[in-house]
């Protein structure tokens, strides 16, 4: 309890309660763990004063708001893919070295406040060793000025990559720093060619994957990584298309603090081709992704991070839906073993009653028709699969709705012959874009961001981010409702390197993503873009007797 008076109670009153404990973490803290530790230091004080007798003057104090301070920003970072060596045995995957062309890139970019002070960042391993300084702690924080900001940024570029890493970013004035890093891998040979790319996330205790596939040829790797200092107990909820999947396995999962569990979802829901996972922690907060890949015979058929997209909701939507040629993807689809080499939406609906769901498809020209009707119910508890064949090429914006909540995410596929590597991707739905979403992009290969508004109009705006730190001048697109816009970005900003974006939309609600490629080649991944920096949070504090 605080010793400021005006936080106290009636002296007399306080001595006949009991102390509150208090509590400590160690660990990486966020303003909204701060928050718990208020509410239950709260609900405490209520139980012990609810056992006492009501005095015969009641006083009721007014409820304010408490300020919590500002958590450290965190995201964690996966591996480079690799290969499972031999067949499933239990859940626990074991790895074997992947092919002499496998490269690997850690992109971390963290912006200034303001006043233009960059905070003390850095990349770690899980366990907390060093692994590169972004900028060093700094010594004062300039207050900023009246008039428009003055923007800078720290980055660090690391490669190869062994492991997964931790970037970090201390608050500045009581606000969580903005921060996004991005690991990028790809090959040109071997089993797991392709292009992966993941956005490194706010680790957290409850997460929606989907596009897991465990069926011949398909190999889905749950990886879950714990920063904190705290165990946590993982459970997991696997849907298929039949419904839910009961797995004993699943349950009780313990991932030890500084380190990464690998799950092979084969041994815990064997020839599923379309599987969503709920993932569930207690304890420590998990950051969780699913390397999936395809093997066709001799022939690769992709690899691609799964990442977790919105949580269930009446309305999902997914950007940088790149559509390839209708009929060569028709034509690859009808072939043995490729009926998932097509674009296609999946949704999962968690509870027990049945969504139909209303899909739309916008297109840079507006609303495109979906062959299929863009109609479907899909049973509670279990997972469906919406066909996107027979749709013209282009950049989409995919909208889903119902009056039930559901989840979902869109997979998009390259390549049009059997006997030659293929590649594709998923892209998760993604919340409205706000003001200074922060965007990290690999060095190479071919790099758009895809902006998808469904309906009304709005303003949406790119500013780029160099490798020496510099914040490049703004880009304003104004998009009319129903359209989705394709923008190519460049790899220098005047003669240095572009290592990030930062975007702002305003208007009606506006969706975003990265959609990344080689060129010459099939290789695809799509990255969404995440939420922005959390502010200064407040949370309610009610004291009285």
């Amino acid at each position: 309890m605080s010793d400021d008076p005006k936080q106290q109670v009636d002296e007399k009153t306080a001595r006949s309660t009991s102390k509150g404990s208090r509590s400590s973490n160690r660990g990486v803290v966020t303003g909204v763990l701060s928050a718990v530790v208020i509410l239950a230091a709260g609900g405490g004080a209520v139980a012990a004063t609810s056992m006492m007798p009501e005095p015969s003057g009641g006083t009721t104090l007014d409820i304010r708001q408490a300020d919590v301070p500002a958590g450290r920003a965190v995201g964690v970072c996966p591996e480079p893919a690799r290969l499972v060596n031999g067949t499933v045995v239990g859940t626990d995957a074991d790895f074997s070295p992947v092919s002499t062309t496998a490269s690997s890139a850690l992109n971390a970019v963290v912006l200034s406040n303001p006043a233009g002070t960059v905070p003390g960042s850095k990349v770690t391993s899980l366990g907390g060793g060093s692994v590169a300084e972004i900028a060093k702690a700094p010594t004062s924080t300039p207050t900023p000025t009246a008039g428009p900001p003055v923007l800078a940024a720290g980055v660090a570029s690391i490669s190869p990559v062994t492991s997964p890493a931790v970037v970090q970013a201390d608050p500045l004035g009581n606000e969580q720093a903005s921060l996004a890093a991005n690991l990028s891998y790809s090959a040109t040979d071997g089993d797991l060619r392709g292009l992966a790319s993941a956005q490194c996330r706010a680790p957290g205790n409850d997460a929606w994957i989907l596009g897991a596939n465990t069926a011949v040829g398909r190999t889905a790797v749950l990886n879950l990584s714990n920063a904190s200092e705290t165990p946590a107990t993982v459970n997991l909820d696997l849907f298929g298309y039949q419904g839910q999947i009961q797995a004993p396995g699943a349950r009780g999962l313990l991932v030890a603090p500084g380190t990464t569990r690998s799950v092979n979802l084969a041994g815990l829901a064997p020839g599923e081709s379309q599987l969503a996972v709920h993932v569930r922690s207690t304890g420590g907060p998990v950051a969780g992704t699913i390397q999936q890949s395809v093997l066709r015979g001799l022939a690769p058929g992709g690899v691609e991070y799964l990442s977790p997209g919105t949580g269930p909701s009446n309305l999902q939507v997914m950007s940088g839906v790149d559509i390839q040629d209708p009929a060569a993807s028709k034509a690859l689809a009808g072939k043995s073993g490729f009926a998932d080499a097509v674009p296609a939406l999946q949704i999962a609906v968690p509870g027990s009653t049945d969504a139909v769901v209303q899909v739309s498809l916008y297109g840079a020209n507006g609303e495109r028709k979906i062959p299929s009707g863009g109609v479907v119910t899909v049973k509670g508890g279990s997972v469906a699969t919406v066909n996107l064949d027979g749709v013209p090429a282009g950049n989409y914006t995919v909208k889903a709705s119902s009056d039930v909540s559901f989840v979902a995410s869109t997979r998009i596929t390259r390549g049009a012959k059997a006997e030659e590597a293929t590649d594709f991707a998923w892209s998760p739905s993604s919340a409205r874009l706000g003001s200074q979403h922060l965007v990290a992009v690999p060095r190479d290969g071919q790099r758009f961001l895809s902006f998808g508004v469904p309906e009304g109009r709005g303003t949406v705006s790119y500013a780029p981010v160099t490798a020496d730190g510099t914040v490049g001048k703004a880009v304003d697109v104004d998009m009319s409702g129903g359209t989705t816009s394709l923008i190519e970005l460049p790899a220098k900003s005047g003669d240095a390197l572009v290592a990030g974006y930062i975007v702002s939309a305003s208007g009606d609600p506006i969706y975003g993503a990265l959609l990344l490629g080689k060129q010459g080649r099939s290789d695809v991944s799509v990255v969404a873009i995440q939420d922005a920096a959390a502010g200064l949070e407040k949370v309610p504090v009610s004291v009285g007797y």
